[in-house]
Protein backbone atom coordinates (compact mmCIF):
# COMPACT_ATOMS: atom_id res chain seq x y z
CA UNK A 1 0.00 0.00 0.00
CA UNK A 2 2.81 2.42 0.85
CA UNK A 3 4.48 1.74 -2.48
CA UNK A 4 1.28 2.69 -4.27
CA UNK A 5 0.60 5.85 -2.25
CA UNK A 6 4.12 7.19 -1.77
CA UNK A 7 6.29 5.16 -4.14
CA UNK A 8 9.94 4.48 -3.48
CA UNK A 9 11.71 4.57 -6.85
CA UNK A 10 13.25 1.15 -7.47
CA UNK A 11 15.72 0.49 -10.30
CA UNK A 12 17.60 -2.59 -11.50
CA UNK A 13 17.68 -5.22 -14.21
CA UNK A 14 18.69 -8.84 -14.95
CA UNK A 15 17.40 -11.30 -12.28
CA UNK A 16 15.76 -8.37 -10.51
CA UNK A 17 13.21 -8.40 -13.35
CA UNK A 18 11.35 -11.20 -11.52
CA UNK A 19 10.74 -8.94 -8.51
CA UNK A 20 9.80 -6.01 -10.73
CA UNK A 21 7.24 -8.01 -12.68
CA UNK A 22 5.83 -9.46 -9.46
CA UNK A 23 5.31 -5.93 -8.11
CA UNK A 24 3.64 -4.94 -11.37
CA UNK A 25 1.42 -8.03 -11.40
CA UNK A 26 0.30 -7.88 -7.78
CA UNK A 27 0.31 -4.17 -7.02
CA UNK A 28 0.41 -2.31 -10.35
CA UNK A 29 3.66 -0.84 -9.02
CA UNK A 30 5.91 0.87 -11.54
CA UNK A 31 9.65 0.22 -11.16
CA UNK A 32 12.58 1.19 -13.37
CA UNK A 33 14.53 -1.25 -15.51
CA UNK A 34 17.94 0.31 -15.80
CA UNK A 35 21.47 0.49 -14.40
CA UNK A 36 22.47 -1.33 -11.22
CA UNK A 37 24.74 -0.27 -8.37
CA UNK A 38 27.44 -2.89 -8.93
CA UNK A 39 27.61 -3.28 -12.69
CA UNK A 40 26.98 0.30 -13.75
CA UNK A 41 27.33 2.86 -10.96
CA UNK A 42 30.10 0.75 -9.45
CA UNK A 43 32.17 0.80 -12.63
CA UNK A 44 35.38 2.82 -12.74
CA UNK A 45 33.63 5.24 -15.08
CA UNK A 46 29.85 5.47 -15.42
CA UNK A 47 28.78 5.66 -19.06
CA UNK A 48 27.54 9.19 -19.83
CA UNK A 49 24.67 7.90 -22.00
CA UNK A 50 23.52 5.62 -19.18
CA UNK A 51 23.75 8.34 -16.54
CA UNK A 52 21.85 10.83 -18.70
CA UNK A 53 19.00 8.42 -19.41
CA UNK A 54 18.83 7.28 -15.79
CA UNK A 55 18.22 10.80 -14.50
CA UNK A 56 15.98 11.60 -17.44
CA UNK A 57 13.63 8.78 -16.47
CA UNK A 58 13.67 9.47 -12.72
CA UNK A 59 13.24 13.25 -12.94
CA UNK A 60 10.81 13.74 -15.82
CA UNK A 61 7.15 12.64 -15.72
CA UNK A 62 7.26 12.41 -19.52
CA UNK A 63 10.24 11.86 -21.82
CA UNK A 64 11.08 10.49 -25.26
CA UNK A 65 13.80 8.08 -26.37
CA UNK A 66 15.13 8.17 -29.93
CA UNK A 67 17.16 5.61 -31.86
CA UNK A 68 17.46 4.12 -35.33
CA UNK A 69 15.49 0.91 -35.00
CA UNK A 70 15.02 -1.92 -37.45
CA UNK A 71 11.52 -3.08 -38.28
CA UNK A 72 8.34 -1.99 -40.07
CA UNK A 73 6.84 1.47 -39.97
CA UNK A 74 4.43 1.55 -37.06
CA UNK A 75 2.60 3.54 -34.43
CA UNK A 76 1.58 1.69 -31.27
CA UNK A 77 0.65 2.73 -27.76
CA UNK A 78 0.18 0.74 -24.58
CA UNK A 79 1.63 -0.25 -21.23
CA UNK A 80 5.42 -0.51 -21.28
CA UNK A 81 6.66 -3.66 -19.60
CA UNK A 82 9.24 -6.47 -19.82
CA UNK A 83 12.91 -6.67 -18.89
CA UNK A 84 15.18 -9.69 -18.86
CA UNK A 85 13.91 -12.35 -21.27
CA UNK A 86 14.97 -15.37 -19.20
CA UNK A 87 13.27 -14.01 -16.08
CA UNK A 88 10.16 -13.14 -18.06
CA UNK A 89 9.76 -16.64 -19.48
CA UNK A 90 10.42 -18.20 -16.06
CA UNK A 91 7.29 -16.46 -14.74
CA UNK A 92 4.90 -17.90 -17.32
CA UNK A 93 2.08 -19.72 -15.54
CA UNK A 94 2.86 -18.15 -12.15
CA UNK A 95 0.94 -15.47 -10.22
CA UNK A 96 3.89 -13.14 -10.76
CA UNK A 97 3.43 -12.79 -14.52
CA UNK A 98 1.62 -9.52 -15.32
CA UNK A 99 -1.55 -10.07 -17.33
CA UNK A 100 -0.99 -7.25 -19.79
CA UNK A 101 -2.84 -6.93 -23.08
CA UNK A 102 -2.26 -4.18 -25.65
CA UNK A 103 1.17 -3.54 -24.18
CA UNK A 104 4.60 -2.68 -25.55
CA UNK A 105 6.91 -5.48 -24.46
CA UNK A 106 10.66 -4.78 -24.24
CA UNK A 107 13.13 -7.65 -23.73
CA UNK A 108 16.89 -8.10 -23.39
CA UNK A 109 19.34 -10.75 -22.17
CA UNK A 110 22.99 -11.74 -21.80
CA UNK A 111 25.10 -14.79 -22.70
CA UNK A 112 22.29 -16.61 -24.49
CA UNK A 113 22.99 -18.24 -27.85
CA UNK A 114 20.65 -17.22 -30.68
CA UNK A 115 18.82 -20.56 -30.54
CA UNK A 116 18.15 -20.03 -26.83
CA UNK A 117 16.87 -16.50 -27.46
CA UNK A 118 14.59 -17.96 -30.12
CA UNK A 119 13.36 -20.69 -27.76
CA UNK A 120 12.41 -18.17 -25.08
CA UNK A 121 10.70 -15.87 -27.56
CA UNK A 122 8.75 -18.82 -28.96
CA UNK A 123 7.75 -19.80 -25.43
CA UNK A 124 6.23 -16.34 -25.02
CA UNK A 125 4.64 -16.68 -28.45
CA UNK A 126 3.14 -20.12 -27.83
CA UNK A 127 1.82 -19.06 -24.44
CA UNK A 128 -0.18 -16.33 -26.18
CA UNK A 129 1.63 -13.44 -24.53
CA UNK A 130 3.21 -11.92 -27.64
CA UNK A 131 0.02 -11.93 -29.69
CA UNK A 132 -1.72 -9.88 -26.99
CA UNK A 133 0.79 -7.03 -27.30
CA UNK A 134 0.72 -4.06 -29.64
CA UNK A 135 4.47 -4.10 -30.27
CA UNK A 136 7.71 -5.84 -29.28
CA UNK A 137 10.98 -3.97 -28.74
CA UNK A 138 14.22 -5.96 -28.75
CA UNK A 139 17.02 -4.50 -26.65
CA UNK A 140 20.62 -5.69 -26.24
CA UNK A 141 21.48 -9.39 -26.32
CA UNK A 142 25.03 -9.22 -25.03
CA UNK A 143 27.25 -12.23 -25.75
CA UNK A 144 24.80 -13.80 -28.19
CA UNK A 145 27.34 -14.41 -30.94
CA UNK A 146 26.74 -17.57 -32.92
CA UNK A 147 29.24 -20.44 -32.60
CA UNK A 148 30.19 -23.07 -35.17
CA UNK A 149 27.39 -25.41 -34.10
CA UNK A 150 24.83 -22.64 -34.66
CA UNK A 151 25.37 -23.21 -38.41
CA UNK A 152 25.20 -19.50 -39.14
CA UNK A 153 21.90 -18.98 -37.28
CA UNK A 154 22.29 -15.56 -35.69
CA UNK A 155 20.17 -12.95 -33.94
CA UNK A 156 19.02 -11.12 -37.11
CA UNK A 157 17.66 -14.44 -38.35
CA UNK A 158 15.89 -14.94 -35.00
CA UNK A 159 14.35 -11.48 -35.31
CA UNK A 160 13.21 -12.12 -38.88
CA UNK A 161 11.62 -15.42 -37.90
CA UNK A 162 9.79 -13.78 -35.00
CA UNK A 163 8.44 -11.07 -37.32
CA UNK A 164 7.09 -13.77 -39.63
CA UNK A 165 5.13 -15.33 -36.75
CA UNK A 166 3.46 -12.12 -35.57
CA UNK A 167 1.05 -9.54 -36.93
CA UNK A 168 2.47 -6.82 -34.70
CA UNK A 169 5.63 -4.73 -35.18
CA UNK A 170 8.92 -6.06 -33.83
CA UNK A 171 11.48 -3.25 -33.50
CA UNK A 172 15.12 -3.96 -32.66
CA UNK A 173 18.18 -1.89 -31.84
CA UNK A 174 17.32 -0.20 -28.53
CA UNK A 175 20.29 0.31 -26.19
CA UNK A 176 18.72 -1.51 -23.25
CA UNK A 177 20.18 -4.34 -21.21
CA UNK A 178 23.45 -5.74 -19.88
CA UNK A 179 25.68 -3.12 -21.49
CA UNK A 180 27.58 -0.13 -20.10
CA UNK A 181 25.35 1.92 -22.44
CA UNK A 182 21.67 1.47 -21.54
CA UNK A 183 18.47 3.47 -21.24
CA UNK A 184 16.21 3.36 -18.19
CA UNK A 185 12.59 2.25 -18.69
CA UNK A 186 9.70 2.60 -16.21
CA UNK A 187 7.92 -0.76 -16.30
CA UNK A 188 4.18 -0.21 -16.12
CA UNK A 189 4.19 3.33 -17.57
CA UNK A 190 2.32 4.44 -20.68
CA UNK A 191 4.27 4.49 -23.93
CA UNK A 192 3.86 5.46 -27.56
CA UNK A 193 6.15 3.77 -30.08
CA UNK A 194 6.63 5.28 -33.55
CA UNK A 195 8.98 3.79 -36.13
CA UNK A 196 9.73 4.98 -39.65
CA UNK A 197 12.62 5.02 -42.09
CA UNK A 198 14.31 7.99 -40.44
CA UNK A 199 13.85 7.52 -36.68
CA UNK A 200 12.33 5.44 -33.90
CA UNK A 201 10.77 7.19 -30.91
CA UNK A 202 9.39 5.85 -27.64
CA UNK A 203 7.47 8.47 -25.67
CA UNK A 204 6.91 7.49 -22.03
CA UNK A 205 4.70 8.99 -19.33
CA UNK A 206 2.65 8.19 -16.24
CA UNK A 207 5.48 6.98 -13.99
CA UNK A 208 6.56 8.27 -10.56
CA UNK A 209 9.52 10.63 -10.37
CA UNK A 210 11.85 11.99 -7.70
CA UNK A 211 10.36 14.67 -5.48
CA UNK A 212 11.98 18.06 -5.92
Amino acid sequence: ARQQQDPLLICGHSDFTAIQLGLLAKGSIITFSGPMLAGNFGAETLNEFTEHHFWQALRNPAFTLEWHGEGPDCRADGTLWGGNLAMLTSLIGTPWMPQISDGILVVEDINEHPFRVERMLLQLLNSGILARQRAIILGSFTGANANDYDAGYDLPMVYDYLRQQLNIPVISGLDFGHEPRTVTLPLGARALLVNNASITTLSISGHPVLAE
